[in-house]
Protein backbone atom coordinates (compact mmCIF):
# COMPACT_ATOMS: atom_id res chain seq x y z
CA UNK A 1 0.00 0.00 0.00
CA UNK A 2 2.89 2.35 0.75
CA UNK A 3 4.27 1.56 -2.66
CA UNK A 4 0.93 2.57 -4.33
CA UNK A 5 0.73 5.73 -2.24
CA UNK A 6 4.27 6.69 -3.33
CA UNK A 7 3.40 6.10 -6.99
CA UNK A 8 0.33 8.30 -6.78
CA UNK A 9 2.38 11.06 -5.17
CA UNK A 10 4.97 10.81 -7.96
CA UNK A 11 2.27 11.05 -10.65
CA UNK A 12 0.69 14.08 -8.94
CA UNK A 13 4.04 15.88 -8.71
CA UNK A 14 4.80 15.12 -12.37
CA UNK A 15 1.43 16.44 -13.51
CA UNK A 16 1.89 19.62 -11.49
CA UNK A 17 5.31 20.09 -13.03
CA UNK A 18 3.67 20.02 -16.47
CA UNK A 19 1.56 23.05 -15.54
CA UNK A 20 4.66 25.19 -15.20
CA UNK A 21 6.15 27.65 -17.70
CA UNK A 22 5.68 25.34 -20.70
CA UNK A 23 7.41 27.58 -23.29
CA UNK A 24 5.05 30.52 -22.99
CA UNK A 25 7.91 32.93 -22.64
CA UNK A 26 9.47 31.49 -25.80
CA UNK A 27 6.24 32.10 -27.67
CA UNK A 28 6.00 35.68 -26.42
CA UNK A 29 9.62 36.31 -27.45
CA UNK A 30 8.96 34.87 -30.94
CA UNK A 31 5.86 37.13 -31.37
CA UNK A 32 7.87 40.22 -30.46
CA UNK A 33 10.58 39.28 -32.98
CA UNK A 34 8.08 38.67 -35.75
CA UNK A 35 6.35 42.01 -35.17
CA UNK A 36 9.71 43.77 -35.29
CA UNK A 37 10.68 42.09 -38.58
CA UNK A 38 7.44 42.59 -40.53
CA UNK A 39 6.74 46.18 -41.51
CA UNK A 40 3.49 46.88 -43.40
CA UNK A 41 3.88 48.55 -46.78
CA UNK A 42 1.18 51.05 -47.54
CA UNK A 43 1.27 52.91 -50.84
CA UNK A 44 0.44 56.53 -50.24
CA UNK A 45 -2.71 57.94 -51.84
CA UNK A 46 -2.04 60.51 -54.52
CA UNK A 47 -3.11 64.05 -53.98
CA UNK A 48 -6.55 64.88 -55.35
CA UNK A 49 -6.59 66.75 -58.64
CA UNK A 50 -7.62 70.35 -58.37
CA UNK A 51 -10.98 71.06 -59.99
CA UNK A 52 -10.96 74.03 -62.29
CA UNK A 53 -14.45 75.11 -63.38
CA UNK A 54 -14.76 76.05 -67.04
CA UNK A 55 -16.74 79.05 -68.15
CA UNK A 56 -19.51 78.61 -70.73
CA UNK A 57 -17.90 80.04 -73.85
CA UNK A 58 -20.75 79.53 -76.33
CA UNK A 59 -22.49 82.79 -75.49
CA UNK A 60 -23.76 83.26 -79.02
CA UNK A 61 -25.07 79.68 -79.23
CA UNK A 62 -28.36 78.44 -77.87
CA UNK A 63 -28.32 77.93 -74.13
CA UNK A 64 -28.94 74.20 -73.53
CA UNK A 65 -31.01 74.88 -70.41
CA UNK A 66 -32.95 77.85 -71.72
CA UNK A 67 -36.33 77.97 -69.95
CA UNK A 68 -38.22 78.86 -73.14
CA UNK A 69 -36.66 75.99 -75.07
CA UNK A 70 -37.42 73.53 -72.26
CA UNK A 71 -41.02 74.76 -72.03
CA UNK A 72 -41.52 74.31 -75.77
CA UNK A 73 -40.06 70.79 -75.63
CA UNK A 74 -42.30 69.83 -72.72
CA UNK A 75 -45.38 71.18 -74.50
CA UNK A 76 -44.47 69.32 -77.67
CA UNK A 77 -43.87 66.02 -75.80
CA UNK A 78 -47.02 66.23 -73.71
CA UNK A 79 -49.30 67.36 -76.52
CA UNK A 80 -51.63 64.77 -78.00
CA UNK A 81 -50.87 63.96 -81.61
CA UNK A 82 -52.75 66.16 -83.98
CA UNK A 83 -55.87 64.71 -85.50
CA UNK A 84 -55.20 66.53 -88.74
CA UNK A 85 -52.76 63.79 -89.82
CA UNK A 86 -54.23 60.67 -91.33
CA UNK A 87 -51.93 58.32 -89.44
CA UNK A 88 -51.38 58.23 -85.69
CA UNK A 89 -51.41 55.77 -82.81
CA UNK A 90 -54.53 55.21 -80.76
CA UNK A 91 -53.24 56.52 -77.44
CA UNK A 92 -56.60 56.41 -75.64
CA UNK A 93 -57.06 52.69 -76.32
CA UNK A 94 -56.26 50.20 -73.52
CA UNK A 95 -53.14 48.20 -74.40
CA UNK A 96 -53.43 44.48 -74.96
CA UNK A 97 -51.17 41.90 -73.28
CA UNK A 98 -48.86 41.31 -76.25
CA UNK A 99 -48.18 45.03 -76.72
CA UNK A 100 -45.71 44.82 -73.82
CA UNK A 101 -43.26 42.69 -75.84
CA UNK A 102 -41.11 43.56 -78.86
CA UNK A 103 -41.76 41.63 -82.07
CA UNK A 104 -38.34 39.99 -82.05
CA UNK A 105 -39.19 38.25 -78.74
CA UNK A 106 -42.29 36.64 -80.30
CA UNK A 107 -42.50 33.51 -82.41
CA UNK A 108 -45.44 32.24 -84.42
CA UNK A 109 -45.61 28.53 -83.59
CA UNK A 110 -48.84 27.53 -85.30
CA UNK A 111 -52.23 28.49 -86.67
CA UNK A 112 -55.73 27.09 -86.61
CA UNK A 113 -59.30 27.96 -87.57
CA UNK A 114 -61.90 28.69 -84.92
CA UNK A 115 -65.46 29.18 -86.09
CA UNK A 116 -64.16 29.67 -89.62
CA UNK A 117 -61.75 32.48 -88.60
CA UNK A 118 -57.97 32.14 -88.59
CA UNK A 119 -56.16 32.18 -85.21
CA UNK A 120 -52.38 32.39 -84.82
CA UNK A 121 -50.49 30.83 -81.92
CA UNK A 122 -47.78 33.16 -80.61
CA UNK A 123 -45.11 32.08 -78.11
CA UNK A 124 -43.65 34.75 -75.80
CA UNK A 125 -41.60 34.07 -72.65
CA UNK A 126 -42.54 30.37 -72.76
CA UNK A 127 -46.26 31.24 -72.79
CA UNK A 128 -48.65 30.57 -75.67
CA UNK A 129 -51.16 33.21 -76.84
CA UNK A 130 -53.98 33.02 -79.39
CA UNK A 131 -54.36 36.13 -81.56
CA UNK A 132 -56.88 37.09 -84.23
CA UNK A 133 -57.13 39.65 -87.01
CA UNK A 134 -57.83 43.09 -85.52
CA UNK A 135 -55.90 42.52 -82.29
CA UNK A 136 -52.72 44.42 -81.41
CA UNK A 137 -49.22 43.23 -80.61
CA UNK A 138 -45.69 44.61 -80.40
CA UNK A 139 -44.30 47.86 -79.06
CA UNK A 140 -45.11 49.92 -82.19
CA UNK A 141 -48.93 49.88 -82.12
CA UNK A 142 -48.99 46.79 -84.35
CA UNK A 143 -52.44 45.81 -85.71
CA UNK A 144 -52.85 42.26 -87.05
CA UNK A 145 -54.14 42.53 -90.62
CA UNK A 146 -53.95 38.92 -91.83
CA UNK A 147 -53.22 35.41 -90.62
CA UNK A 148 -52.22 32.57 -92.94
CA UNK A 149 -50.94 29.08 -92.20
CA UNK A 150 -47.32 30.24 -92.40
CA UNK A 151 -47.28 33.90 -91.35
CA UNK A 152 -48.98 36.71 -89.50
CA UNK A 153 -49.08 40.15 -91.13
CA UNK A 154 -49.40 43.38 -89.21
CA UNK A 155 -49.34 47.12 -89.69
CA UNK A 156 -47.19 49.15 -87.29
CA UNK A 157 -47.29 52.88 -86.68
CA UNK A 158 -43.88 54.43 -85.99
CA UNK A 159 -42.36 57.90 -86.03
CA UNK A 160 -39.88 58.78 -88.75
CA UNK A 161 -36.82 61.01 -88.29
CA UNK A 162 -38.96 64.15 -88.65
CA UNK A 163 -41.37 63.00 -85.93
CA UNK A 164 -44.20 62.23 -88.34
CA UNK A 165 -46.24 59.05 -87.89
CA UNK A 166 -45.85 56.55 -90.71
CA UNK A 167 -47.11 53.02 -91.35
CA UNK A 168 -44.87 50.07 -91.96
CA UNK A 169 -45.67 46.46 -92.67
CA UNK A 170 -44.19 43.66 -90.54
CA UNK A 171 -44.63 39.89 -90.51
CA UNK A 172 -44.08 37.03 -88.13
CA UNK A 173 -43.10 33.83 -89.93
CA UNK A 174 -44.04 30.38 -88.69
CA UNK A 175 -41.14 28.99 -86.64
CA UNK A 176 -40.67 25.29 -87.13
CA UNK A 177 -38.91 23.51 -84.31
CA UNK A 178 -36.32 20.88 -85.25
CA UNK A 179 -37.20 17.33 -84.21
CA UNK A 180 -34.90 15.69 -81.70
Amino acid sequence: MKWLHAMLMAVAVASLAGCGNSGREELQQWMVEQRAQVKPTVTPISEPKKFTPQAYTEVGATEPFDIQKLTQALRRDSAQPSTSGLIGPELARRKEALEAFPLDSMAMVGSLNRNGKPVALISVDKLLYQVRVGEHLGLNYGLITRITETELGLREIVQDAAGEWIERVATLQLQERPTK
